[in-house]
């Protein structure tokens, strides 16, 4: 949860807002996997009709924004805007084998082995030197996640595969993706952006994969432009 500090202020200022740690990760159990995105879907469905939630801004990043796509693909009526950062709608051809790596590595090694990896990953070089604090805060995270949910998450997001059904979410939508996000990169963004015809699309300088915390004032200043531009703000 605590990856969206930097938006808070910004939308508790606005919204009624519900974060939660997805199964696997923070206070999350993480039951055996693999897991799927349907999976990770439904556990926002059951979290919703639990806290009777019948509609929702969804702001997601990176699984967040795969889990926000397969779940308004089965359920629209829940959604009332859509906000999707640093995410994909298409499995890479190597992904079984990249997540297979990455799986097969946690388990062998423990999640300490996954950190500097990842954190190369998520962030540019130069916000890694600038901001030691919150990269050890994110580390530590990484670190501390459990080696089951880390592993399932992993099957889950490596069989992503919404692309050819984005043209049906007619809700209004924002992608945003960093300038130098390798995982899920511009070019992919770009693509879904052009099967949602109706989609505002950004490209945030100088940040990579986890844009809301590198750049978070430009990222929040586009959120706040387009929760103005749909008139809920």
């Amino acid at each position: 949860m605590e990856m969206w500090d930097p938006q808070m202020s910004l939308l508790t200022r606005h919204f009624k807002v519900l974060r939660f740690d997805t199964r696997g990760h923070g206070h999350s159990s993480a039951p055996a996997g693999p897991y799927s995105l349907d999976e990770l879907a439904r556990d926002v469905l059951d979290l919703f009709q639990a806290l009777d939630i019948k509609q929702t801004h969804w702001l997601g990043l990176s699984m967040g924004g795969m889990i926000g796509q397969a779940l308004i693909l089965q359920h629209p009526q829940l959604f009332s805007s859509l906000v999707l950062a640093d995410t994909t709608s298409k499995r890479p051809e190597n992904a079984q084998q990249m997540w297979g790596q990455r799986i097969a590595q946690a388990k062998n090694q423990g999640m300490a082995a996954m950190v500097e990896s990842t954190l190369e990953r998520w962030f540019s070089d130069e916000f890694r030197e600038r901001q030691p604090v919150i990269i050890q805060k994110v580390a530590q995270g990484i670190e501390t996640t459990s080696i089951d949910g880390f592993a399932g998450c992993c099957e889950a997001i490596s069989h992503i595969n919404t692309f050819d059904r984005l043209s049906e979410i007619s809700c209004p939508t924002l992608i945003m993706v960093g300038e130098q996000d390798h995982g899920t990169p511009p070019e992919m963004a770009r693509a879904m952006k052009e099967q949602m015809a109706k989609a505002i699309f950004h490209v945030i300088p100088n940040a990579g994969h986890i844009s809301n915390i590198e750049q978070s004032d430009i990222f929040n200043q586009h959120l706040l432009d387009f929760y103005t531009q749909i008139a809920l703000i």
